[in-house]
């Protein structure tokens, strides 16, 4: 397949010195050619079938492409409370290397404090969200990304820091679509923003995903709103009062704690 793109697109395979693909457009390549290279046969580790492609236009991105994006933004992904969105998340192809690039990132700043080091794991978790169609592969992108953490800390099913992942994960991988902007049952996205507090207390605010992506529009300079700024339009949804790992973990799936008066 690469040596056909290579061909007839324009690629350069990676070299040692830069350890990423890279693609060399050297000309436009003809509606046939097109053709072609859609017409090749895919890895089948980049599909789950020819139907889902069909369907839903379904093709995984391989595992290369994905570390040579994340390196792209490399110091965001090694910054425990920078917050990614992927609005295609499938299984967690993206959303997995980035939380494992978080969790690197945990125990280089925190090996020495079991007590951080498990707080700090968690808010790694809590910065990642997903929205996804498919029902299966959402449910697939929520247990990788807890196989993951649950690795990375020992952690069995009855451990309350299992449990509270597990309701952190509910709440921020979404089954929905993100055109639309409305979950599976057909309610407005909304996303938790967590914050962690320190001493083991973790805040969450609630906020639409389709006010969340306004906020460029609004805070544009020439904007008729920018002298407004940001926090008098942008307020959350529902705000709750702070948690630990406890109270999250005692929490139902798919239902949030009390809200905050």
């Amino acid at each position: 397949m690469w040596e056909y793109l290579k061909k007839n697109i324009g690629y350069v395979e990676r070299s040692p010195a830069n350890a990423t693909r890279k693609r060399v457009v050297r000309h436009r390549p003809s509606s046939a050619r097109l053709q072609a290279v859609l017409s090749i046969r895919l890895p089948m580790n980049l599909i789950k079938s020819r139907k889902r492609v069909t369907d839903h236009g379904e093709v995984f991105t391989p595992a290369w492409l994905v570390e040579a994006m994340l390196d792209t933004v490399k110091g965001e992904t090694e910054r425990i409370d920078s917050r990614f969105l992927e609005s295609a998340c499938g299984s967690g192809n993206f959303l997995v290397p980035a939380l494992k690039r978080k969790l690197a990132a945990v125990e280089l700043k925190y090996e020495k404090s079991d007590f951080e080091k498990q707080h700090f794991a968690l808010l790694a978790v809590m910065c990642m969200y997903g929205i996804e169609i498919l029902p299966d592969n959402i449910a697939e992108c929520r247990a990788n990304m807890l196989d993951v953490l649950a690795d990375y800390l020992d952690l069995s099913e009855t451990d309350d820091l299992y449990r509270a992942a597990y309701y952190v994960l509910s709440q921020n991988l979404v089954h929905g679509d993100a055109l639309t902007m409305r979950a599976s049952d057909n309610q407005t996205i909304t996303f938790a923003e967590w914050g962690y507090l320190g001493k083991g207390k973790f805040q969450r605010r609630d906020f639409r995903f389709d006010i969340l992506t306004q906020m460029s529009a609004f805070s544009a300079e020439d904007s008729l709103f920018a002298h407004l700024g940001k926090h008098e339009i942008f307020t959350p949804h529902k705000t709750y009062p702070s948690m630990t790992v406890r109270e999250l973990a005692c929490a139902a799936p798919g239902e949030a704690p009390e809200e905050a008066v």
